[in-house]
């Protein structure tokens, strides 16, 4: 059973989370700090935040990374799913591959519902709050 973030998400929601600390754009080099990580990694971080239209870049003298009016509408799942692909429905954390289905399974309705509970609860988690608290 897989309930953990990969190390790209976690740097995303770090970076909404820097970003909606600046009043102006944050260039990649400082952001890439902030965040704990390399310049040459942090476009593959950003990619997933930009196709998703939170975040924009702009290039050239006072550049750098900024928040979009969309930021404040992007969800902790609405951000997962953009960094790891979409939530499957149906996963099972026994076989760690698809789910059979099976009413026999001795989880199968007990890790649906504990499933929709935790989609339900990333969805109401606004995504540059997701770090709040973070010792970064």
């Amino acid at each position: 059973m897989k309930l953990a973030l990969n190390r790209r998400t976690d740097l995303a929601l770090l970076a909404l989370r820097q970003l909606s600390l600046q009043d102006e754009p944050l260039g990649g080099g400082a952001l890439a700090e902030a965040i704990g990580t390399t310049v040459s990694f942090l476009p593959q971080v950003m990619a997933p935040l930009i196709k998703g239209g939170w975040v924009a870049s702009d290039r050239g003298p006072g550049g750098g990374y900024r928040l979009t009016g969309e930021a404040r509408n992007a969800h902790l799942l609405s951000v997962i799913e953009a960094t790891e692909g979409p939530a499957e429905d149906g996963r099972c954390v026994m076989r760690d591959g698809p789910c059979p289905g099976n009413p026999s399974c001795p989880i199968h309705a007990v890790w649906m519902e504990a499933r929709q509970v935790l989609m339900d609860g990333f969805q109401g988690i606004p995504a540059f709050l997701a770090t709040e608290g973070s010792t970064r």
